[in-house]
């Protein structure tokens, strides 16, 4: 998925970065691109204001989505996945949004349109997502805060 290219390319991580180094990098870049040392200039400190947003979200999505996270929650996601029931699901620019009926919603990066497709025809949604979509596909909690680095 383009986002996650897009963030990983910012703060110059690959897919292996462990959440200490994601934090290491985001604290130091986030020293240097600091609004209140731009303070000579407004166009500067805007440019700044506005760096400095796109690596907070690039940081906190990629601790979202970082093994180690999913390593925190693997046992909340599993008994989600595997006993509640999905209670609605929408689909945007690959990314494949489920909420289930516990409250819980996740989003899975990269699903095919064609395996969508397939999941909106199914008898069973619930079961078709279980066997094809929720361990086959990079996931992140939308509902809940997650792991702390």
């Amino acid at each position: 998925m383009k986002k996650i290219v897009d963030y990983r390319k910012l703060l110059g991580v690959n897919e292996a970065a462990e959440l200490q180094e994601l934090k290491t990098i985001y604290r130091s870049m986030m020293k240097t691109w600091h609004p209140d040392k731009f303070q000579h200039s407004a166009e500067e400190k805007e440019a700044a204001e506005e760096k400095s947003k796109t690596i907070i979200e690039a940081y906190h999505f990629l601790v979202s989505i970082a093994p180690e996270t999913r390593n925190q929650t693997i046992a909340d996601y599993t008994l989600t996945t595997t006993s509640s029931n999905i209670a609605d699901f929408e689909y945007k620019s690959q990314v494949l949004k489920v909420s289930f009926l516990d409250g819980s919603e996740y989003e899975y990066f990269d699903v095919p349109k064609a395996v969508y497709v397939k999941l909106i025809n199914a008898d069973s949604p619930g079961r078709f997502a279980r066997r094809h979509i929720f361990n086959n596909y990079v996931y992140r909690s939308v509902s809940r805060l997650v792991a702390s680095a």
